[in-house]
């Protein structure tokens, strides 16, 4: 099931797989079936399959459900825990007698090609008392459609260049895209539709909140995380675009320095550098991660690296990893 309307919990049979690439889909779809299932929490077991012992795992299907109808288990990722011919099969068996008391709901992140062929979603379908759902991430030019369609269902409208913009910012990321309609939707009180300037008012851009991550990282001595990060970045966006972002955080965070060395508060930091309170609250907390010797030394060492790249005398994707590993080695 790729779309349309999902099943309520009366329609459900006893075994669920959730699987596809929409991470935040998968969990609000098992949000909702625990919010039907067990609203207080008292008949629903999580686990991590590779984490989970066989004995546990049979307790808490094979469990009865105390002062209900139904008994919630969710588990996550069986194929890392059953990964061979034997505890496959034996794990399938195991499936076939799940007891009607029991809602076993397990997710699975998986591509749709990948998909076809998984012995896991093939053996699922051959479960009477089961069924499977499918919940793949949109692609970026289908955004400003999935947009729309989440601005609807959390009470409000959007209008389309709005949709667009949101779009750019976000990505494909879901997760962030539901949460920058949410704050959104707040900030027009759901009274109108939400217009362009108030997307440019309220929202953050993926790129930006991952320019704070690898800051993080770099005030951490996190190199192989920083590496890690930026690699993820300049597959999304070439090293021109990402060095900008990043000269321009260091910047904020010198300012941020000096309103923190001042005894500032994050409200002084908004005001001083008139960015969006999420950047504000950021910057304040990572400036406190760093001297103000620090901040200028990293400063003079970007503006070199910015030289060296307009004389071509290195990548700039290569001195960034060398910034990386220079910086996180210092930490």
């Amino acid at each position: 099931m790729a779309g349309g309307r999902l099943p309520s919990l009366c329609e459900l049979m006893p075994i669920l797989l959730l699987y596809g690439t929409d991470e935040f889909a998968i969990s609000r779809r098992i949000s909702e079936i625990a919010s039907q299932t067990d609203r207080d929490g008292m008949n629903t077991s999580r686990f991590e399959a590779r984490l989970t012992s066989e004995e546990e795992l049979n307790n808490a299907v094979n469990s009865l459900p105390f002062l209900s109808d139904k008994r919630l288990v969710v588990l996550a990722n069986p194929s890392q825990k059953f990964n061979s011919a034997e505890t496959k099969k034996k794990f399938t068996a195991f499936l076939a007698n799940v007891p009607s008391t029991t809602l076993l709901v397990m997710h699975e992140t998986l591509e749709s090609k990948e998909a076809e062929k998984h012995w896991l979603v093939k053996g699922v379908a051959k479960i009477e008392a089961a069924r499977t759902e499918a919940l793949m991430a949109p692609k970026v030019r289908d955004m400003n459609g999935w947009i729309v369609n989440e601005t609807k269902q959390q009470g409000g409208k959007i209008a389309s260049a709005a949709a667009v913009k949101l779009a750019e910012l976000v990505g494909a990321d879901t997760r962030q895209a539901a949460q920058e309609i949410a704050k959104v939707l707040t900030y027009v009180n759901w009274e109108r539709q939400v217009d362009l300037a108030d997307v440019q008012a309220v929202c953050v851009s993926t790129a930006e909140v991952n320019i704070f991550d690898f800051v993080d990282s770099l005030a951490l001595g996190d190199a192989k995380t920083a590496q890690s990060m930026l690699r993820t970045m300049l597959e999304e966006k070439n090293a021109a675009e990402i060095f900008p972002m990043i000269i321009r955080q260091f910047r904020l965070l010198i300012q941020a320095r000096e309103i923190v060395e001042a005894r500032g508060m994050v409200q002084d930091v908004q005001e001083a550098l008139g960015v969006h309170p999420f950047v504000a609250g950021k910057v304040f907390q990572q400036a406190g991660r760093f001297t103000m010797r620090n901040l200028e030394s990293i400063h003079r060492r970007l503006l070199k690296m910015d030289e060296a790249y307009k004389t071509s005398a290195m990548p700039l994707d290569t001195a960034l990893e060398m910034f990386v590993v220079e910086l996180a080695g210092r930490s």
